[in-house]
């Protein structure tokens, strides 16, 4: 399915549609988002509850399979300070695969920006629901921990 625009929202079906929506938001944002990764736990699920706090640079997946809960990105270097607040879709759900994606500084890997993007598992919605200026050094190691 490629994205549809509904009102004010887009819904998609594949990792595919939200990445594709993340880059939109980047774009709009002036820092564009150039290298992606989708979330997995370690027991292979890929659906979670998410929480974040912009401000702080933090945010939490906990696995809806085993419960896991996992720092992304860099977070843990910021948790101490951190007031993270549940995401919830626009139907109430609160179950998501998720998509990271950064900016990173012309001509580096170092990260600048990083963004979340949902998609939503009940109602097909995608959207980013958080994003940050982010310096975290290099994409591909900041990346690996999403």
């Amino acid at each position: 399915m490629a994205l549809t625009k509904k009102g004010e929202f887009c819904y998609g079906t594949t990792s595919g549609d939200t990445q594709a929506e993340l880059r939109s938001y980047s774009v709009a944002n002036r820092h564009e988002a150039v290298r992606f990764a989708s979330s997995k736990c370690n027991c292979g699920c890929r659906t979670f509850a998410l929480q974040t706090d912009e401000e702080a640079g933090v945010a939490i997946r906990t696995c809806t399979d085993c419960g896991q809960k996992h720092l992304m990105g860099d977070s843990a270097d910021y948790v101490e300070e951190a007031a993270p607040e549940a995401h919830e879709c626009v139907c109430e759900n609160e179950v998501f695969e998720l998509m990271s994606g950064v900016s990173v500084y012309e001509g580096t890997h170092d990260v600048r920006w990083y963004y979340i993007a949902c998609h939503c598992v009940e109602c097909n919605l995608v959207g980013v629901f958080a994003d940050w200026k982010c310096e975290a050094g290099d994409a591909a190691a900041f990346l690996a921990k999403v």
